[in-house]
């Protein structure tokens, strides 16, 4: 963003309503896609039938979050009044006459605050340089296919906490066939458990499935053995293959992959034994592993941002998911909002508490409605109000040493 004042004497008033319509379909992809405002994000990604909507939907949640005063700012402000108003409307998905409530606003009063907001909001992404660049759609400088590639597939999908096993069983079907034409034997072995990585998963799909290619086209019968290890804050995919195969000192590499994982931070080591050879993918693991457990689609963005990559987020839509999750992935913490449909928080704090497997993890209850001792009773760790603040989220896990 520039330093220039956030109004809209210099905005289009086509322009806001834009942005209002596009908040109004924050979680209807379709609608959102056909908004003004996504064509020029959509040219950035591989995926032109939802990227621009998903692209849009974060710059809007992020936007929204810009509003936020922070703590230091009194509660009543209007600064506060509108942040609280248009997070709960339309984050939070809720009626405005439901949010006008919650703040403690009259209904003719919240839609002054809401109009309000949603200039705040356009001159946001108006006046930010990235933004007005994509919304504007201007002729953009030449670039080379390999950087238009690599352009595309960073904003196909953003940087996510994704199973490990998916892609890895996603890449070996893909070189099945060529192993078996060139009669190598994939031999893989599994974690029991699930195993997270925090990536872009689209440029990782691609650089495990281009590697295990050029692997088995340059090693000799009979096998190729392929292993999940951790260790030193990394995941390691260990292939190992006859030290009788060529001297495979590193595969042959695409110049797109060997940027793929430069941009990934994967780095590749190989090494030999008397009986083998191995080439290790070593994937960095950073931050602690933190399940949301949250009907909102929305806040998984809001959340990613505010953590900023210093932990590792993944979220799951209802209570039964939620404590699946839990017990197979063993989080360090659990986001727990309390109004969901089927199985609600409160249902899921006590069945976390009473099972043998999850009753440590920590829980912190992320809701709108606020009754603290109830949830400490139940076992709840942390309890932070929605809308949820940076710091209030920052402050609970610091307290808990997460």
């Amino acid at each position: 963003m520039t330093d220039r004042p956030l109004t809209s004497t210099e905005i289009p008033e086509i322009y806001i309503e834009q942005v209002k319509d596009a908040l109004e379909s924050l979680y209807d992809f379709v609608a959102l896609q056909r908004s003004p405002l996504a064509q020029g994000l959509e040219k950035q990604s591989a995926d032109a039938a939802t990227a621009g909507a998903h692209r849009l939907r974060r710059k809007l949640i992020e936007a929204i979050e810009t509003l936020n005063p922070g703590g230091d700012v009194v509660a009543h402000s209007g600064a506060t009044r509108v942040y609280n108003l248009i997070y709960l409307h339309y984050v939070g998905g809720m009626t405005l006459q439901e949010a006008a409530l919650e703040v403690g606003l009259s209904l003719r009063q919240a839609y002054r605050d809401l109009r309000r907001g949603h200039e705040r909001v356009s001159a946001i992404l108006w006046y930010g340089d990235e933004s007005k660049a994509a919304l504007e759609t201007p002729e953009t400088a030449p670039q080379t296919a390999l950087q238009t590639e690599i352009t595309r597939l960073e904003g196909s999908t953003a940087i996510v906490t994704v199973p490990l096993q998916n892609m890895l069983e996603s890449a070996l079907r893909a070189v099945q066939k060529l192993a078996e034409l060139r009669a190598i034997a994939l031999d893989v072995h599994m974690p029991a458990a699930n195993v997270v990585l925090t990536t872009n998963p689209a440029i990782a799909q691609q650089v495990l499935t281009h590697l295990f290619s050029q692997v088995i086209q340059q090693i000799s019968p009979p096998y190729l053995a392929v292993a999940v290890e951790q260790n030193d804050g990394s995941l390691h995919i260990r292939l190992s293959y006859p030290a009788s195969s060529a001297q495979v000192q590193q595969p042959r590499i695409e110049p797109i992959i060997d940027q793929m994982l430069q941009q990934i931070r994967w780095q590749i080591q190989h090494h030999t034994t008397d009986s083998e050879q191995h080439l290790t993918i070593r994937a960095p693991q950073e931050g602690a592993l933190l399940l949301l457990v949250d009907d909102n689609e929305g806040l998984v963005d809001l959340l990613n941002h505010y953590l900023d990559g210093a932990y590792r987020l993944v979220a799951v839509h209802n209570g039964d998911d939620g404590l699946r999750m839990a017990r197979q992935l063993q989080p360090d913490a659990i986001l727990l909002d309390l109004m969901m449909p089927g199985m609600d928080g409160w249902e899921l704090l006590q069945r976390l508490r009473t099972s043998g497997d999850t009753q440590a993890i920590p829980v912190i209850i992320c809701s709108v409605i606020s009754d603290p001792e109830l949830a400490y009773s139940l076992g709840a760790s942390k309890c932070v109000p929605k809308p949820v603040t940076k710091d209030a989220l920052l402050h609970a896990l610091r307290e808990l040493r997460i």
